[in-house]
């Protein structure tokens, strides 16, 4: 028994020297048929021994990459088929290299030398693709040119409502893809594990099972993930991109709420700060992005407010929530609130400073309650869709001078309303669908507005932290 371990540690040791040896017959045989080329010109005068040289060399070393090779696929990390293929390549490599080799000491330049130089050249090509695929995927080539910005954008697409996203399918499996596959996916299975499905996850690696749902600090994968970056097995490895703190949250959060594979995000908690990064993996425009979260609440302290001022608003049945445990910062949501008029709107004024994210969809109000908007200056989101606002209500909206976000869909605004608010600089996102802005109109707006993102339809407005962080909800006193 020892000895057959003895013997399987040897043989894996010996395996693991392919990736060093591999590049050495790519780089010689392209070497080598290099030099024959220049030989037919005589200014080069290039030995014919120099190549029978560097032919051999490419020949031996192809071999040695060959039996390393075949020593390393038996480890079972790697695809079988994608092993077969760059296998049987490389054997052909070493082969068509040998019959070269024959045909170069024997100085035959026939037909047969040629078509041999030329599928070496192909051969080389395709073993090496191939043996790429096998440490960096199988679209590693390719994957760049779907969005030009490389795997991990295309991965991390927006999600337009967090809120009825799947935590596994849409924030989980884009970072598992992003940062994981290449080692753990279907080409490649370092530890003989896999994480591009649901059931190899489940089933874990050579060493048993990855995830405890409901226990992430004792799951494999997030001990792993929290090793220091220098520790051997850290994951991903030190020379891979490391996670980012909002993805190691994320895990952490998906295991601890059960590891579901189905689930929607509006199904669990979200406390601390899981609700925030959960908010940065939305969009509401197509693709071009939202605000980015830590831009919708400032950073400068700010008092509590009043409770009187509170209270008045929850008497109308207004929500008013902190925007995040322990901040003073409020969003306040009218989406319960009744009887609701532009005087009603005053009762914000109070709230000036605290105020931040606001939310009076679908509401009877109109222009005279702006007057009242107009001073909440530290309002970083506005939503006014579906209210009775016209372009005189948006002159009202020009000392919002900290607005990200402004929802105007459904809303009575024409394109020469919406110049009114090009004093606001920090603007990143204008909603637009079912206004008076006409098509012709998109031109002359993006002209105004060259930094936001202007938005005609076709999307799911964002939804905000409020609307799905039960854990920032006030507690109802016992």
């Amino acid at each position: 028994m020892l000895l057959s371990v003895l013997l399987l540690s040897i043989v894996e040791f010996i395996g693991r020297f392919h990736p060093v040896l591999v590049h050495l017959p790519i780089g010689i045989l392209l070497m080598g048929l290099l030099l024959q080329a220049l030989s037919r010109y005589p200014k080069y005068a290039i030995s014919h021994g120099v190549i029978k040289v560097v032919l051999l060399c490419g020949m031996f070393s192809a071999l040695a990459s060959c039996i390393t090779g075949y020593l390393l696929s038996l480890s079972g990390e790697y695809d079988d088929s994608l092993v077969a293929w760059h296998m049987w390549m490389g054997i052909c490599v070493a082969l068509v290299s040998m019959l070269l080799f024959v045909k170069v000491a024997k100085k035959e330049n026939d037909l047969a030398y040629r078509a041999l130089s030329a599928g070496l050249l192909v051969l080389i090509m395709v073993t090496g693709h191939l043996g790429g695929s096998l440490t960096h995927g199988s679209d590693y080539l390719t994957a760049a040119l779907g969005s030009g910005l490389g795997p991990a954008a295309v991965a991390h697409k927006p999600i337009p409502d967090i809120k009825e996203a799947k935590v596994y399918a849409d924030v989980i499996q884009p970072m598992l893809q992003a940062n994981c596959y290449s080692c753990h996916g279907p080409d490649k299975q370092k530890g003989k594990l896999r994480l591009d499905d649901s059931a190899w996850i489940v089933k874990g690696g050579k060493d048993g099972a990855i995830i405890h749902p409901l226990h992430a600090t004792e799951s494999e994968l997030m001990k792993r993930i929290l090793l220091p970056a220098e520790d051997e097995h850290h994951m991903p490895p030190k020379e891979k991109t490391p996670l980012k703190e909002s993805e190691i949250a994320l895990f952490g959060w998906w295991i601890d709420q059960g590891a579901n594979f189905s689930g929607k995000v509006k199904a669990f908690p979200q406390p601390g700060k899981i609700g925030a990064y959960l908010l940065a993996l939305q969009a509401g425009n197509g693709g071009s992005g939202g605000p980015k979260a830590s831009s919708l609440v400032p950073a400068a302290p700010v008092e509590e407010a009043a409770e009187k001022d509170l209270e008045a608003l929850r008497a109308k049945k207004v929500e008013v929530i902190p925007v995040a445990h322990g901040s003073h910062y409020l969003s306040v949501n009218f989406v319960n609130a009744v009887d609701v008029t532009d005087k009603d709107l005053q009762l914000l004024v109070p709230l000036q400073k605290q105020l931040v994210w606001l939310k009076l969809g679908n509401q009877p109000v109109g222009d005279s309650g702006m007057a009242a908007i107009g001073q909440c200056g530290a309002l970083t989101v506005l939503h006014l869709n579906d209210t009775r606002v016209s372009d005189k209500g948006l002159t009202y909206l020009q000392s919002l001078h900290n607005l990200r976000l402004l929802n105007l869909v459904g809303t009575g605004v024409t394109a020469q309303g919406v110049v009114s608010l090009e004093p606001l600089k920090q603007l990143q996102s204008l909603f637009l669908y079912r206004t008076r802005v006409e098509l012709k109109d998109w031109k002359f707006l993006q002209q105004h507005f060259p930094k936001t993102a202007l938005d005609s339809g076709g999307y799911v407005v964002p939804f905000l932290p409020w609307d799905t962080i039960d854990e920032m909800r006030p507690k109802k006193k016992q």
